[in-house]
């Protein structure tokens, strides 16, 4: 499946997915393939969205910086509706909790591949009970992280830079 980002990082996309297809095995595969691509839960009496980018598209980000009236219309014209309270998306590796109408957008940001300068973990700790939310970001060993991806990945110099970037 075509990731549908950026010129920028496309050859990336491709490379690292032909890795993983060959360090995956068939259950691995299988398992994934599986997966739900959109999730609603209702926790604590909170009505929860998890998606990967927005509620249109697999593939389109929400940013800190989209325009309301954008984001109406990826609400708008979702598959399914959106009919939640908490909207957690991912995608654009950049943490936001955001306020848009009656709706809480949640991005936790990236353990990997960060795309807001912070070379942190980044992670979101969300309470059911009060539905707040708390952005997180925890060091690790990237230093470790970079050496195993310059001894088996392909486009390892591009891609530990990206680590040791933030972007």
């Amino acid at each position: 499946m075509d990731c549908q980002c950026g010129y920028k990082y496309k050859h990336l996309s491709i490379a690292t997915r032909e890795y993983t297809w060959e360090v995956l095995n068939e259950l691995h595969m299988e398992y994934l393939k599986k997966l739900p691509l959109l999730i609603r839960e209702e926790i604590d009496g909170k009505k929860l969205y998890f998606t990967h980018a927005s509620p249109r598209s697999m593939f389109e980000y929400i940013k800190p910086e989209t325009p309301d009236e954008e984001i109406k219309s990826m609400i708008d014209e979702a598959t399914e509706p959106v009919e939640a309270e908490f909207l957690v998306v991912g995608h654009s590796h950049i943490p936001m909790n955001r306020k848009f109408s009656d709706l809480t957008i949640i991005n936790p940001g990236s353990v990997g591949q960060p795309r807001d300068g912070d070379i942190r973990a980044g992670c979101a700790v969300f309470d059911t009970g009060n539905g707040e939310v708390e952005q997180l970001r925890l060091n690790y060993d990237i230093d470790a992280v970079c050496k195993k991806i310059e001894e088996q990945m392909p486009h390892a110099e591009e891609l530990t830079g990206i680590l040791r970037r933030g972007y």
